[in-house]
């Protein structure tokens, strides 16, 4: 059994027989979707749509269940789900072109975003809540 290669053995290990049944392990490939709880979808749908710039995919304002993506078709959807919500259960990072400008945007729209700061691990970034709490992250890479 190779684990490191992915590759393991699909014959019985009782055979008496020398029969290549060899298959990969399944591996994830990406994140598909993350889905938040929100009170009040219109205004979670509008913050997302109009402050963040992301497509509405499905649903809307005034849906039950709407699914956001950013820009890049290879990202993973946001899911708005009508509910009972939990905050600061995690965070939702994206990243972005240029942190200090997307700072000076949300600040101009009315948020109170942390200052960006330079992160020992590679990245320029900050914090800060959406309309139910959930912690989000804009993020870009040091040069």
């Amino acid at each position: 059994m190779e684990i490191a290669g992915s590759i393991v053995p699909l014959c019985p290990p009782e055979s008496k027989f020398d029969v290549h049944c060899w298959r990969m392990l399944p591996t994830i490939e990406k994140i598909s979707a993350i889905t938040f709880r929100v009170l009040n979808m219109k205004a979670s749908v509008q913050f997302y749509r109009n402050v963040l710039g992301m497509e509405l995919l499905y649903g809307g304002e005034q849906a039950s269940f709407s699914s956001l993506r950013a820009n890049d078709l290879e990202s993973a959807i946001l899911n708005l789900e009508q509910g009972d919500t939990v905050s600061r259960w995690g965070r939702l990072i994206f990243h972005v072109t240029d942190v200090d400008a997307f700072w000076a945007h949300l600040k101009e729209k009315g948020f109170n975003p942390e200052i960006p700061r330079d992160a020992s691990w590679g990245e320029r970034y900050f914090h800060m809540l959406d309309p139910d709490g959930h912690e989000l992250s804009f993020a870009q890479p040091l040069q």
